[in-house]
């Protein structure tokens, strides 16, 4: 069996086959409202079902996937309710922890914010856009861990390992390229926000995070509702 098919060894079984389908999820394999059968899970790992369930109960912690009584497991899907929430939430704790990374950031996290802004204002869309999505995760990351606040970091981390991710790659208008107006806001707003920090300006850097994280939002939400 391939690397890719074969779990490695300081990895324990569920861990391993959490991680395979939730790839497929955010890389969008895997579409809202399917349903996942732990035996045909366990066919294509090559493994009983017993790990597969249990990867699926981590799977669901996360929120990526949601048990049906009596029918079983599927991914999730969201509505423009969904969309309009996770941003709001996201907007309100990033904000906040943007406010207090303004006061403790270093030197060299903000290096690296700006090495980061500079390389995703030179990727080109559609061609670079997954490696524009995943310099933005850690920008985002550099951000909320400047927060030194362990609370906001974890909750933080937990919803960036999956979300946004997994929604914009199951909205097919932007699933494989970008949103044209947005790409040069994006620029601004990062620089925006690498500009409050380095200032150490509290509340200039939560306004620029809620800023950036709304205009997005609006963006995803407009092609959300044009799907359905």
């Amino acid at each position: 069996m391939s690397d890719e098919t074969t779990p490695p060894a300081h990895k324990q079984l569920p861990q391993w086959i959490a991680e395979q389908i939730r790839a497929e999820i955010l890389e969008g394999r895997l579409k809202p409202g399917e349903w996942l059968r732990q035996e045909r899970l366990a066919q294509e790992h090559g493994v009983s079902q017993m790990p597969v369930r249990e990867a699926l109960k981590k799977l669901a912690s996360e929120g990526l996937v949601e048990h049906v009584p009596y029918r079983g497991v599927r991914v999730v899907e969201f509505s423009v309710a969904d969309v309009e929430d996770l941003y709001t939430c996201r907007s309100f704790i990033e904000g906040m922890a943007a406010r207090f990374a303004a006061a403790s950031i270093s030197d060299e996290e903000l290096d690296e914010l700006r090495a980061l802004a500079t390389r995703m204002a030179a990727c080109e869309t559609p061609k670079d856009l997954h490696e524009y999505r995943e310099l933005n995760r850690r920008f985002h990351g550099v951000i909320f861990t400047a927060s030194r606040r362990s609370y906001l970091v974890r909750t933080l981390a937990q919803l960036w390992s999956a979300f946004p991710t997994m929604l914009w790659s199951n909205v097919p208008r932007v699933a494989i390229a970008s949103v044209p107006e947005r790409d040069q806001p994006d620029v601004e707003e990062h620089a925006a926000i690498i500009a409050a920090l380095a200032a150490r300006d509290p509340a200039a850097a939560e306004r620029a995070v809620r800023t950036h994280i709304e205009a997005a939002g609006k963006s995803l939400l407009g092609a959300v509702e044009t799907q359905q």
